[in-house]
This record gives C-alpha cells, structure tokens and sequence, in this order.
C-alpha cells in the first residue's frame, strides 16, 4: 500500500485511500457501479470483436482467415463472454448506481462484498480469455458446454468450468445484495408497490439468480467429474445420459435470458414514461406481469431441446408454456405503447433507443413463437433462424436498453449533458447496422443455413454479405459511443437539476414522491 493510503487527516481519521487504491477497495455503491459499467464496456469491444471475426470469416464461403476449430472457439467465447461480461455487468452497475438512489438509500446493504462481487469477475474473464493460449486452444464445444464435446477437450475447458463458476459466485452475491437493498433500506413510507420500475425487475431478476446459478454450478461441477474424476452423469458409454445435462443447463439457461431482459424491461419503463410527459400505463399490471414471466420462466427450458426425441406429451407442455409465456410480454409492450398514446413525446436520444427496444424486441418476441411451435422448430432447430431470433431480443432488447439507460442517468451521473447530435447519430449507426446484421439470417435459418459453421454452400453468399457488412457498421459505431461517453464525462454542457424538461416528478416513479435525498450524500453515521 503507498503511504497515500496510510495517510491521516488532521482529526486522526483514515484519509480515503487514492489512485488504483480508491478502486480496488472502494465500497461507494456509485463507484461500483461504474466499475461495473466500465467493464462492461471493455469487454464488448472484447467479445464485439471476436463477432467481427466471425462474420469476416463468413464474409464469402471456403475458409478464409482460420482454422474451423479457431472459428468455433470464437463463437463460444462470444457466447460467453457477451452474457456473463457484458449484459449482466452492465445491468448490475445500473442497479449498483440507482437502486440505493431510487430508494433513498445511503448505500448498498453489504458495500464490502459489493466490491468482492465486483472484482471476482476481471479474474474470471482472464482465466476465459486465457484458455485461447493454452494447449489445444480455448473451448469448441459452444458456449453451453454440452457433453460429449465438452467431456474431451484439455485444460482449457476445465478453466471455462471455473470460471463460469467464479462468475455465477459474483451474481450471487451481487443478488443477495440487491435484495437486502430493496427490502430492508427503503425510504420511510415506500411501499414496494410505489417503487420505481426498474427497482422491482431488479429485486425479481435478483431472485431469479439466486434460484438458477446453483443450478448451473450443479451442471457443471458434474461435467467437471465427468472429465476428471472418472465419474459417468453425462458419459453414454459408462451408463450417464448427454441429454440430462441439457436439461439441467437450461433449467439455468431459460431463466437466463430472462435474467438478462427483465432489468431492460425496467429501464425501458423508466424512460418511457419520462419522454412521454405521462405516468406508465398500468404499473400494477407490469409489476405482475415481471413477476409471471420470472415464474413461467421455469417452465419453458426444454424448448431448446424439441429435437433430442422427448416424448408428444414433453413436447406439447413446453410448446404451450413457451406460448403463454409470450402473454405478459405482451402486456408489458400493450402498457409501454399506452404510456406513449396521447403522450406530450419528446424524441431525445435515450427514448429513440426505448422506441428501437420496443419494435425490434417486438420482432424477437414474435420470432420466439414462431420457434415455440415443435414441429417448425424441429426444422428450424440449430439454423441461423435461431441465431436472429435471439440476436433480436439480446441486441435491440437488452444492449440498446443498456445504451438507453446511460444516455438518460449519464448527465445525472457525471453532471454534464451528452452531444445530442452524437448520440442520435449513434442511434442511426446501431439500428441500420443491427437489423443489417440480423434480418437476413431470418432467411438464411429458412433456408437452412446450419449455425457455428465457418463455411457454407454458395447459396448462402448474398445474405451472408449483407451481415458481414451490417456488422462493421454496428461495431464501428460503438467507437462513436465511447467517444461520446467520454467527452460527457471531460467537458459536457452543465447538466441542469431538472435534466429532462418537463419531466419533473416522473423521473423516479408516478405514485409516489422521489426521497427528499436522492442525490446527496448520506450524512455518515458516527
């Protein structure tokens, strides 16, 4: 430690540690947060860039750039590392920073394994990334680990088990965390049915961490004996059976996705009803309706899973309840099209992105129903179809909510207004390039274009290009973002109090005045 850290002040109090100090110990809910977000945002450069790998590859059929083993690490280490690096950091540093302000709170409840949580996840992505130099090279067998593939392979895949172990730890934590927050440090007099949007698809999102990452650990710790200590759970040839681990992965799996999508949901919530100078639209009905998707979301796993031979009666309960599952989406998107009737609407860069979220989310909930059906999944199972369906409803549903929610809090956060022009063009840059990327893999999956294959029939060339280039320009566009960001932080126009004009009082929530101390300091307890 430097002598900076040791450091008095003239009372004999710890002065606050300085410099990589101040970061690595810190236990500020809002230093956290951005730490979280940072990360997050390095890493999708990171995973951003294995994607343009990929899709330079598939630029033109025939091999191009790499061996078909270095193209099916990447997309595995995309996999990963987009899910467990970047949305789910993200979402945590927009909780970590507005949960305890949205509440009244002075601070998380455990600010110190709030930074454990934190720091646990730059290790696991090292030990992820680092896989790509060891014998044998990273992980091939996809990012969901399915045995056989992922009981042979070297010590790569072994590190890939501790790390999504080491990262499952941190969302735990990060969890309990979260809802220790909620339920116990509230303000005075909010009643959990007048908190904000987003406060309540964390506290649920929290929950459905907490009953899914042991799942996944279970999952994995039993491949790890498979591989190691001559166990048999997911070896046919000593008795085990692949297909049990795909259950138990997306009994973890589905959940997941909606893990992923729910804080979305609460941002797009917050933003709508701002930029729509209008309360939202049915809050009870979207608190159940958040509710009903986190409990439906256990029921639907095995419709990843239609074509392992599960029997007619399997088959039909998960088409109907990936079907209803679609309902309370439903009523999520009918309550966000409502706010926005009749609204006084403004279109600052924050609520374009909103109004992307809606449409193309749209489009990726309505993909997902069209795979929910057995018999057209069978045919549509493993093409580029599902590569777009989910790529709809991860991208425009929950990266563009991420971009959303920065440009509406950054000028709260930082104190100076963004370039609205900036950030308008980088809206245009992302969804022309995003719907270039994904809408012709629609046709490519109907044509029956297999996925995570580096090479593939002239037929596909034309859709195939298309892609490759909506990629760079989505990619290249997020440079603009960091740009953006980071002349915010340096030298934006002054925020004004009110940031958002005429938006007074919708800012948290409707039913309910924001704490009197939202943004000051917590007077310290002595």
């Amino acid at each position: 430690m430097s002598d900076a850290a040791h450091a008095h002040d003239a009372h004999g109090h710890h002065a606050q540690p300085t410099g990589i100090m101040r970061w690595l110990t810190t236990t500020n809910h809002k230093d956290i947060g951005s730490l979280y977000l940072w990360f997050s945002f390095f890493m999708l450069f990171v995973a951003g860039s294995m994607a343009l790998l990929i899709r330079s590859e598939l630029f033109e059929p025939g091999m191009q750039l790499m061996r078909p083993d270095f193209f099916n690490e990447l997309t595995t280490m995309h996999g990963l590392l987009m899910i467990f690096t970047v949305i789910m950091p993200a979402f945590t540093g927009f909780a970590n920073w507005q949960v305890p302000l949205m509440i009244g709170a002075p601070d998380m409840a455990f600010p110190r394994m709030n930074n454990w949580s934190f720091w646990l996840l730059p290790v696991a992505a090292i030990m992820l990334l680092g896989s790509f130099w060891l014998p044998g090279g990273a992980v091939a067998g996809g990012w969901t680990m399915y045995p056989p593939l992922f009981i042979q392979g070297g010590v790569s895949y072994d590190l890939t088990i501790l790390s999504v172990h080491i990262m499952g730890l941190s969302s735990i934590m990060g969890s309990i965390n979260i809802i220790t927050t909620i339920l116990n440090m509230r303000a005075p007099g909010l009643a959990l049915m007048k908190m904000p949007m987003f406060v309540w698809t964390w506290l649920i999102t929290a929950y459905l961490l907490i009953a899914t990452m042991p799942v996944l650990a279970g999952a994995v710790t039993m491949l790890l004996t498979d591989r190691n200590f001559g166990t048999h759970f997911f070896n046919a040839a000593g008795g085990g059976d692949p297909v049990m681990f795909q259950h138990i992965f997306w009994f973890f799996g589905h959940p997941e996705v909606y893990i992923l999508i729910l804080p979305a949901f609460g941002i797009i919530s917050q933003i709508i009803p701002t930029f729509s100078r209008k309360p939202l639209f049915g809050y009870a009905s979207m608190v159940y309706a958040t509710a009903s998707i986190a409990i439906l979301s256990f029921t639907v796993w095995a419709h990843h899973m239609f074509a392992v031979g599960m029997p007619v009666a399997a088959q039909l309960f998960f088409m109907f309840s990936t079907m209803l599952i679609a309902v309370p989406t439903g009523v999520k998107v009918f309550n966000w099209v409502a706010t926005m009737w009749k609204g006084s609407m403004t279109f600052e860069t924050p609520m374009l992105f909103a109004i992307a979220f809606v449409c193309l989310f749209t489009i990726g909930g309505f993909s997902g129903l069209v795979l929910a059906l057995a018999p057209v999944d069978i045919q549509l199972q493993d093409t580029y179809y599902v590569v777009a369906h989910f790529h709809y409803v991860l991208v425009s549903g929950a990266l563009f909510s991420i971009f959303a929610g920065i440009y509406y809090w950054l000028p709260k956060w930082t104190g100076h207004m963004y370039n609205e022009a900036l950030g308008k063009t980088h809206f245009w840059l992302s969804v022309i390039g995003m719907n270039t990327i994904f809408f012709p893999m629609h046709f490519l999956g109907l044509a029956g274009m297999p996925r995570r294959i580096p090479d593939y029939a002239l037929q596909f060339t034309g859709f195939n290009q298309i892609a490759t280039v909506g990629a760079f320009i989505f990619g290249f566009s997020q440079l603009l973002f960091l740009v953006l960001v980071l002349k915010t932080i340096k030298s934006g126009a002054k925020a004004t109090d009110q940031v958002w004009e005429g938006a007074e009082g919708l800012e948290w929530t409707v039913p309910s005045p924001a704490p009197y101390h939202t943004f000051e300091t917590a007077p310290v307890v002595k």
